[in-house]
């Protein structure tokens, strides 16, 4: 998925030292206004702002692990269609308009519609969820997500009894998304749960972190967070939902299946073909920890895979 493995991550990238920090927009910041200028886009620069979220629910979910810092969350980033480069969605993101913004729900339901992001807002009370987030490439973060069980949204539209699956269609547009000028994955990205995983009341439709809306590099304005499940899992800037009869591809499992299962459950016991999963690095820390089977969710979710091999559907 990225080039280089956890245990070469120099401290700068974890850390994020201003020096650090500003030699490498010195870097980019001629590059992107080339590319912006020759897209004919007005460049944002700085930072993005998020505005806080009203009538946030608090957390209910008990956790020990203490939160990733704001500043890590949002500056080591993974996010292809803005670059490569973990500082790159933070640095290039921030010219994704997520306003107006409207999903998409379709398919296999009764009551097919769309949503605007302000109606999805007020879709059902947010939550507060501090979730684990284990990445594939060996090392992992504790988020506070804010959002609302993707449950609530798919009753609404009331799925028929022929759907198994569901889709997720992010956002695709190749004047900004400068990442997508590389052939590495089919884009627009996509990504899928089976239907059951995603009615599950751990799966996440998220709007914000730390208590204000998601930054671009985030996924803004919406995204998908499944806290069993590696990382690529979460799709970013969704706009299309659908429901579906059959497995549906997935960016990363259309690239490399043999690396990248459809399922994707965090398992120690089965390694990538470049990480090895059963330890992980905490963003913030310094020694490794070990990896927990469902990235330590198995209470709650391990009866969905019950009778399944894990290794033969990873």
């Amino acid at each position: 998925m990225l080039i280089r493995r956890p245990d070469n991550i120099p401290p700068s990238e974890i850390t994020a030292p201003e020096l650090y920090q500003a030699r490498r927009e010195f870097i980019h910041s001629g590059s992107r206004a080339v590319m912006a200028a020759a897209a004919g886009l007005a460049l944002p620069w700085g930072a993005a702002e998020a505005a806080a979220l009203a009538n946030v629910q608090p957390n209910r979910q008990k956790i020990d692990d203490k939160p990733t810092r704001l500043k890590d969350i949002t500056s080591y980033n993974n996010f292809y269609e803005f670059g490569l480069d973990k500082d790159e969605p933070a640095e290039n993101a921030g010219v994704m308009k997520t306003r107006p913004w409207t999903v998409v729900v379709e398919g296999l339901c009764n009551k097919p519609r769309s949503f605007a992001i302000e109606d999805l807002l007020k879709l059902a009370p947010l939550e507060e969820r501090i979730y684990r987030m284990r990445c594939v490439e060996g090392w992992s973060m504790v988020i506070p997500w804010v959002g609302f069980p993707l449950a609530s949204l798919l009753k609404l539209v009331e799925p028929q009894g022929s759907a198994k699956f569901v889709e997720f269609v992010t956002h695709y547009d190749k004047r900004i998304m400068l990442g997508t000028w590389q052939p590495v994955l089919d884009w627009p990205y996509t990504e899928g749960l089976r239907l059951d995983e995603a009615m599950h009341p751990l799966t996440l439709m998220a709007v914000g972190l730390y208590g204000e809306e998601l930054l671009p590099q985030n996924g803004a304005p919406i995204r998908l967070v499944v806290p069993w499940k590696y990382g690529f899992k979460g799709a970013k800037s969704i706009v299309k939902i659908r429901l579906v009869e059959k497995m549906p591809g997935t960016a990363w499992n259309k690239a490399a299946a043999n690396e990248y299962g459809f399922y994707s459950n965090v398992n120690p016991a089965v390694h990538h073909p470049r990480w090895k999963q059963d330890t992980e690095r905490r963003i913030g820390e310094i020694t490794k920890r070990k990896t927990l089977l469902f990235n330590g969710y198995a209470d709650e979710v391990g009866q969905l895979y019950t009778g399944m091999d894990l290794k033969k559907n990873y």
